[in-house]
């Protein structure tokens, strides 16, 4: 089943003990267009402090009424190894956040998450990604290729031919945390219509000029059928190849 990254903003989370704040946001790889982590924004609990849960502590979703039900304890989420919210996550804190939670790490290995397979369901064959102006890791270790997903939304898509609109959301696969469709609002020249593109058309992203390259054709976007985001999550992976 496929979820809207933008309709989960805001859905609260709890563990058998209780609730411990809300989704803030959605940590991504843009190589594999896996979701990594889940950004909780903890507010009364832990004023002031945004912690990150891999899909590991989640599986696949499941959700009771409006809250996102974490297979943790509060303790372990109280101790886990804090991020400062204002710079990019780093390999050496993922490598320490791996460690306390004893989850293998999704960076080694070949596949969507890494060794191990999980969660079970293998991505499409993907485009390798070219970025400008960025290697493979910055000079502190930061990792390049993990994106918010608030952040790029609102980026321009651009084909070969020119600009065709923004993105508005991402919809992401319940078992496999894998991005299968970014939504995409177009310009004026296709009647502002969504449609949904595969990360199997994207090039490369400029984060310097807040912008997606699709190697699509404004005749494929304009032929595009109308995407409607559903209410409360998508079914149909109708999508043009």
């Amino acid at each position: 089943m496929l979820r809207s990254i933008k309709q989960l903003y805001g859905d609260s989370l709890g563990t058998a003990e209780g609730e411990i704040g809300h989704v803030k946001d959605f940590y991504f790889d843009d190589l594999q267009w896996a979701v990594r982590y889940v950004v909780v924004d903890t507010g009364s609990w832990l004023p002031g402090r945004l912690v990150l849960l891999s899909p590991h502590a989640f599986g696949s979703f499941y959700q009771d009424g409006e809250s996102l039900l974490v297979n943790l304890t509060r303790r372990q989420i109280e101790d886990s190894p804090a991020i400062e919210s204002h710079k990019p996550v780093s390999r050496q804190y993922e490598e320490e956040y791996f460690r306390y939670y004893g989850w293998p790490s999704y960076w080694n290995g070949d596949g969507m998450w890494g060794t191990t397979g999980f969660p079970m369901v293998p991505p499409p064959h993907l485009v390798p990604i070219m970025e400008e102006s960025r290697g493979g890791r910055s000079a502190d270790g930061d990792d390049p290729h993990l994106r918010s997903a608030k952040a790029i939304t609102g980026y321009h898509i651009q084909t070969h031919e020119g600009a065709i609109g923004h993105v508005t959301d991402f919809m992401i696969d319940d078992k496999s945390w894998a991005i299968r469709h970014l939504v995409v609002e177009t310009g004026h020249w296709y009647a502002g219509k969504e449609i949904v593109i595969s990360p199997t058309h994207v090039e490369r992203i400029s984060y310097e000029e807040s912008t997606v390259f699709v190697n699509v054709t404004k005749e494929t976007i304009r032929d595009a059928p109308e995407f409607h985001t559903p209410q409360p999550a998508y079914h149909d992976t109708r999508n043009f190849n």
